[in-house]
C-alpha cells in the first residue's frame, strides 16, 4: 500500500517517518501553514531527512497568518494531504498517539460533543499507526534511534485550547488516563454502529421518507448522517435535525435548503439531494 506520511518536523511525525523510512511505498508530505516566522526552516529540515532516507518529498505552503485558528489550520493541512493522497492513490498516515486522543476527547466534551466526540479518529481514509503509543514511548523511541526533530513554539501558546488542556493533564494525569482507557471501548462501539449503518442504508440516489418517520430521533439522526455521508455531504447536528424535520413533515413536491450548496427535494414517498442553482 502506498503511504503519504504527514510530517511536520515535530517529534511525533519524525518518529513516524523513521518507522517507515525503508518502506518503498512511503512518501513524505509537509504542509507549512505560514503561521510562524521561519516556518520554512521546518520544511527544509523535513526535506533533508526525507532525502537521507531516500523517500520522495512533497510540500505546500499557505499564508494563514499568526492569528489563524486551529480549525482553519487543520482544514488547510488535510485538504493538502487528501489532494496528494488522490494524486498518489495512497492512504494518509499521521502521527496521532494516545495523548492526542485524550486531548481531542477533552476538547470535544468541552464543545458539547455527540457520541462520536468521545470516539474520535474514526475516519477510514486516515491511518494512525501510533494510537497505542503514549508520548513517553515516542520520546524513548526517538532517544534510542537519536532522531532529530524541531520544536513548534506554538505548542506553548495559551491562545490554543489544546495547549491549555495539555497543561491540565500534566497537573491531573488521572483525567487523561481515564479518557485513554475509555477510548478503545468507544472506538470499537463506533465501528459496530457504522457497520450497522452500512447494512441499513444503501447508496441509492433517493431515500424513503417513511423509514425516518418510524424511527426515534436518535436512530433517525444517526442513519440520516450516514445517508448524507454516502452522498458526500457533511452536515452539523443542528442541520441534520432540521433536515429530519423537513423529511418527516413537509408536504410533497417541496424543497428544503440544507446549506448554501444543497437542497432536499421531497416527494410523496422519497427524498433526494439536488445542488442549488
Amino acid at each position: 500500500m502506498k503511504k503519504i506520511l504527514a510530517v511536520s518536523g515535530g517529534i511525533d511525525s519524525m518518529v513516524l517517518m523513521h518507522i517507515y523510512r525503508n518502506d518503498p511505498g512511503a512518501v513524505v508530505a509537509h504542509f507549512d501553514h505560514g503561521i510562524r516566522p521561519c516556518s520554512n526552516l521546518d520544511m527544509e529540515f523535513v526535506q533533508r531527512v526525507a532525502k537521507s532516507y531516500g523517500r520522495p518529498f512533497f510540500a505546500m505552503r499557505a499564508e494563514l497568518g499568526e492569528n489563524s485558528s486551529e480549525e482553519k489550520a487543520r482544514n488547510a493541512r488535510y485538504a493538502f494531504l487528501r489532494q496528494l493522497g488522490r494524486e498518489q492513490k495512497a492512504k494518509i498516515f499521521v502521527a496521532h498517539h494516545a495523548d492526542d486522543v485524550a486531548e481531542t476527547m477533552a476538547i470535544n466534551i468541552l464543545r458539547g460533543t455527540g457520541w462520536r466526540g468521545i470516539a474520535p479518529f474514526g475516519n477510514d481514509e486516515i491511518v494512525r499507526p501510533l494510537l497505542k503509543w503514549n508520548k513517553a514511548q515516542i520520546y524513548k523511541y526517538a532517544s534510542r534511534f537519536q532522531i532529530r526533530f524541531r520544536a513548534d513554539s506554538t505548542n506553548t501558546e495559551d491562545k490554543y485550547l489544546r495547549n491549555r488542556i495539555r497543561r491540565q493533564f500534566l497537573e491531573y494525569p488521572e483525567i487523561s488516563a481515564r479518557l485513554k482507557s475509555g477510548f478503545w471501548k468507544n472506538y470499537q462501539l463506533r465501528a459496530q454502529i457504522e457497520q450497522l449503518d452500512s447494512e441499513l442504508i444503501n447508496d441509492s440516489a433517493s431515500a424513503p421518507r417513511d423509514f425516518y418517520r418510524q424511527l426515534d430521533d436518535a436512530c433517525a439522526l444517526e442513519l440520516l448522517r450516514y445517508r448524507f455521508q454516502l452522498w458526500q455531504v457533511s452536515l452539523t447536528r443542528p442541520q441534520l435535525a432540521r433536515a429530519l424535520f423537513a423529511i418527516r413533515t413537509y408536504q410533497p413536491n417541496k424543497s428544503f435548503s440544507l446549506n448554501r450548496r444543497y437542497l432536499l427535494q421531497l416527494g410523496r414517498h422519497n427524498f433526494s439531494l439536488e445542488e442549488q442553482g
